[in-house]
């Protein structure tokens, strides 16, 4: 069985090319900066950065909806590969191909992040709400909700 899931944020904005011929095919690539759980001695470096590659309607998803900095959650394959670059060399490479791919934090949260990941400041988070607010992290839905709940 070949199955990766993971969760980190985005490197940079997703890079989108379409295939040639009758029928193009959106084809999305990314880099995901997933964090370790454990830091080995002496080692910097506390994230691994993960290619992925999405074709499709996928693909379309992370062109409209993904920007750096943004926290995903990626299930996939893993996929190798080998090509010879210009001078001759053979070059091996390895990549998630997305299956399925979603947004791991609310737009606020990702807003709030964004001046984290981005040059341009970014607008001050609303204040917190107090911890016996929080609860186990949910936000209560008062009821007699009838209508779909406002997903952005």
């Amino acid at each position: 069985m070949n199955k990766v899931i993971l969760m980190g944020r985005l490197t940079r904005d997703p890079d989108i090319r379409y295939s040639q011929g009758e029928t193009s095919t959106a084809v999305a690539r990314y880099t995901l900066a997933v964090d370790r759980r454990f830091k080995r001695n002496n080692d910097d470096q506390t994230a691994d950065f993960i290619g992925c590659v999405a074709f499709g309607r996928s693909a379309e998803f992370a062109e409209k909806y993904f920007r750096q900095g943004l926290k995903v959650i990626v299930t996939g394959r893993i996929q190798t590969g080998s090509y010879t670059n210009r001078d001759g060399v053979k070059v091996y490479t390895t990549d998630v191909v997305v299956e399925d791919q979603e947004f791991a934090e609310s737009k606020a949260v990702s807003d709030s992040n964004a001046g984290r990941y981005q040059s341009a400041p970014a607008p001050a988070p609303a204040p917190a709400a107090p911890a016996s607010d929080m609860g186990d992290g949910f936000m209560n839905i008062p009821d007699g909700i009838d209508e779909e709940l406002p997903f952005n």
